[in-house]
């Protein structure tokens, strides 16, 4: 679709397919897939990033030279042998762009401009480039060594020498540090001088990899010591790091960009109108979470978000509210936890966070505000520890990304609002003594005047500003998503990237407040169901959902589960990773079987090491992995297990096809441009990454897609939702008017039970499309089925797109309408 903006022609896409590129899918790899796609009704490509990335990186959100497309993937050749590929099929390209952060690789010679700053410093061309320390002798901190610094030079660890190595642009030319296989560069002049004195004359300081945590001179990409911050809002910074993917945008080789953690940057209102600005309004998306009472900024010029806030609601419509209560008992006879108890849970995760992984972070601002106050006499009664203590318990009472303060410009009014609100919870975990240098913290934070007059413009000061808000985020997405989702197991479908577990469940109503909402401010958005990032994927969320519709007799399976794997389960076994597991087991058991031990095990053990209750990635618990590990094994190979669960599979069947069904359908059609993440048009038991990055054989779905479109009916779920996916993407794709674009609308349809959401989409005012999901189905057969329950239908004629039934407008009979299937698409008819 193209529409006109700053005299630039702009494609929006309809829809999406999200490919992860990386060893086992490279450019060429992915242009042999451009027909089934094609074929299956996507409009655009979804690509993750294209240029080139740290050796070894699956993954490409760590690059090493933003002037160059991957060479893993193919290279530029390749890549445009990709969207040669994508254009026969008039397919649109979407790349994923990394603004806030480049690798620190191994060797660090890779990164040419790491490279340079660390062979010259404040002399470098690239200085001005990452977010560090280069003040006056400041070395920038190189945490790498596996145990203290002292130790490794008294082990002839580090060692000057001669290097021949091109393939990481080290020669011998000029002598090196090394230490196993790390290369640093080393300050000419220096290379003969004892080893001690060596290391003080460089311009980094080599470190045992735990004082990261402590001493940091750099911003991180959350706690990732080897992911850098970069200052790309200097313009010099974004011109350099965007050059490539801008002349291919200007080339029509690219049409729109996925925005990787814009809340890390300096100024990310800032970077999206640079961005808009330079490409003439490009379809741009924000990789942006967002709270429950939380709008995307109305001032960055972006059509919206990557979809978090779209999946977590059309989760949480389909959760039966009544189950929380039972599921809560399970919860508290393994864990401890109880309902109502996750802000605690969230509070203690986030401290730990602020105060462990992340104190450099917040110790680095605390010490800026301290010099602040320092050379200021009216504020210099305001100590460091003080200072820290606010800004601590400042930044854990923070409950979103950032405030969105900018500095120079006057607080708006809710960004103080809230501000203040994060201020009097911190107050009441502070000594009473506290309370003057938190206002000073506040006034500090919102870019107020405090302490002498005038002051409030200076550059340190805008710095709090920034920083304060580059470290909530930071905290809160550590704190939150890596941790406190990790340990809150009441249920798990609810802990996703994005999510809202404390809200459990939502109406019909709720969801088309909200889909009326973001028709209204972001109509281009982006609809998801699975993302590379997710815990788990939609159709693993779409079962263990079915939890909460069959509450008790979950409650009895686990009784049973434990009581049949007594002798075999760890004594000490922690309470939550053992209703993890469970809950695990019912969202990836299938008609097929289990998953692999492997994937089961490693998918705990990580999801563990995450919640940091009893092991964690920096002080893994090795003999509780292994027990755990063990267990799962047992499991796997137990067939009192395997009867329970295969049970499980047969009582849940029908509310597992209803609850993906309706999943499906919902993101497909509710406002925005709806994206498939790769193999979700079919179902997909997918778990963390790399669970959920791994290559997917589109050939068997290219074949079973060929023999549905040849009049076959689907076999199983698998080939209903292959079904139904490739007939909502060809709907989209014949009716893009009512999907997205100036005259697409949303309109809730009246229902006589809310066992059934279903709403229009418009052109012009006209419904076009509608779109009827069943809801909470074993609560619905229960109370006897549809009975009498009805839809009204607008005036006209409709087709099913999946069966070709055809229906009048009007009061139509739910039991009619969803006869053969859960969902129903209807297409007007013309």
């Amino acid at each position: 679709m193209t529409d006109r903006t700053h005299g630039f022609a702009r494609r929006t896409p309809i829809s999406t397919y999200r490919l992860q590129l990386g060893p086992d899918l490279g450019f060429d790899d992915a242009a042999a897939k451009v027909g089934y796609l094609s074929d299956l009704g996507v409009t655009d490509l979804y690509l993750s990033p294209v240029l080139a990335a740290a050796p070894g990186s699956t993954h490409g959100y760590d690059v090493i030279d933003h002037g160059r497309l991957s060479d893993v993937l193919g290279g530029r050749p390749a890549f445009e042998r990709l969207v040669a590929a994508a254009r026969a099929r008039d397919l649109g390209v979407i790349v994923d762009v990394v603004p806030n952060h480049m690798a620190v690789p191994t060797p660090a010679s890779l990164n040419k401009v790491l490279w340079s700053v660390l062979a010259q410093g404040p002399e470098s061309p690239y200085a001005s480039w990452f977010d560090v320390d280069l003040g006056e002798g400041a070395q920038v901190l190189m945490p790498v060594l596996g145990r203290r610094l002292g130790a490794a030079m008294a082990d002839g660890e580090l060692t000057v020498s001669r290097l021949d190595e091109p393939e990481s642009g080290i020669s011998a030319d000029e002598p090196v540090l090394c230490y196993f296989e790390h290369r640093f560069p080393i300050r000419p002049g220096t290379e003969h001088l004892p080893l001690a004195e060596l290391l003080e004359r460089q311009h980094y300081r080599l470190a045992y990899w735990r004082v990261a945590d402590e001493e940091l001179n750099y911003r991180r990409f959350f706690d990732v010591g080897s992911l850098v911050a970069i200052r790309v809002e200097r313009p010099e910074v974004f011109d350099a790091t965007h050059a490539l993917l801008l002349e291919l945008f200007d080339a029509g080789l690219v049409d729109g960009f996925r925005i990787d953690h814009p809340d890390g940057l300096a100024d990310p209102r800032g970077y999206f109108r640079r961005l808009d600005e330079r490409t003439g309004g490009a379809w741009t998306v924000a990789e942006k979470i967002l709270e429950a009472d939380e709008t995307l900024p109305a001032d960055w010029p972006t059509a919206g978000t990557t979809g978090y806030d779209a999946a977590w609601r059309i989760g949480q419509v389909l959760i039966d509210p009544s189950g929380a209560g039972p599921l809560g008992a399970v919860l508290t006879e393994l864990t401890g936890d109880s309902v109502g108890t996750l802000p605690q849970l969230t509070e203690t995760a986030k401290r730990e966070i602020a105060t462990g992984p992340l104190y450099a972070e917040v110790h680095r601002l605390s010490s800026l505000i301290a010099d602040l106050c320092h050379d200021d006499v009216r504020l210099r009664d305001h100590t460091l520890r003080a200072i820290t203590d606010c800004v601590t318990e400042l930044v854990v009472a923070c409950d979103r990304y950032r405030a969105y303060v900018v500095p120079g410009e006057v607080a708006p009014g809710a960004s103080e609002n809230l501000v203040r609100e994060w201020a009097q919870v911190a107050a009441t975990r502070l000594e009473p003594d506290r309370a003057e240098t938190l206002e000073v913290v506040v006034d500090l934070v919102l870019g107020r005047e405090v302490g002498s007059a005038g002051r409030h413009h200076e550059a340190r000061r805008n710095e709090v500003i920034v920083r304060f808000q580059q470290v909530c985020g930071a905290v809160v997405a550590k704190g939150v998503e890596d941790t406190a989702f990790y340990r809150w197991t009441h249920l798990t479908a609810l802990c996703e990237v994005g999510g809202a577990p404390q809200t459990f469940s939502i109406d019909g109503d709720e969801l088309h407040a909200w889909a009326a909402n973001t028709q209204m401010q972001r109509p281009a958005t982006m609809t998801a169901g699975s993302t590379h990032d997710n815990k788990r994927g939609e159709d693993v969320r779409a079962r263990v959902g079915v939890l909460s519709e069959l509450s008790g007799p979950w409650q009895q399976a686990v009784t049973a589960l434990r009581a049949t794997t007594v002798q075999v389960r760890p004594a000490d076994l922690d309470g939550r990773t053992e209703n993890l597991l469970w809950q695990t087991l019912a969202g990836t058991w299938t008609a097929d079987g289990p998953i692999t031990a492997e994937r089961l095990s490693g998918y705990l053990v990580k999801a563990s090491r995450e919640a940091k209750t009893w092991t964690s990635w920096t002080s893994p618990d090795t003999a509780g992995e292994d027990a755990l590990t063990t267990f799962v094994a047992a499991l796997s190979g137990d067939p009192d297990v395997a009867q329970i669960l295969t049970e499980w599979v047969r009582l849940t069947a029908e509310p597992v096809r209803a609850a993906t069904l309706a999943t499906k359908a919902l993101q497909l059609t509710l406002p925005g441009v709806a994206d498939t993440y790769q193999g979700a048009e079919s179902t997909l038991v997918a778990l963390v990454d790399p669970d959920n990055r791994g290559p997917v054989d589109h050939e068997p779905l290219a074949r079973e897609l060929n023999r549905l479109d040849g009049g076959a009916s689907p076999r199983d779920l698998a080939a209903e939702k292959l079904r139904l996916t490739a007939a909502v993407l060809r709907l989209r794709r014949r009716r893009p008017e009512a999907f997205v674009g100036a005259i697409a609308g949303y309109e809730p349809l009246p229902t006589s039970t809310g066992h059934a959401v279903a709403f229009a989409r418009t052109a012009d005012g006209v419904p076009a499309v509608v779109t009827v999901v069943t809801r909470l189905s074993v609560g619905l057969a229960a109370g006897g089925g549809w009975g009498a329950r009805t839809v009204v239908l607008p005036e006209g004629s409709w087709r099913d797109v999946l069966t070709g039934a055809e229906h009048d407008g009007g009061s139509v009979d739910l039991a009619v309408l969803l006869a053969d299937s859960p969902v129903a698409v209807l297409e007007a008819a013309p």
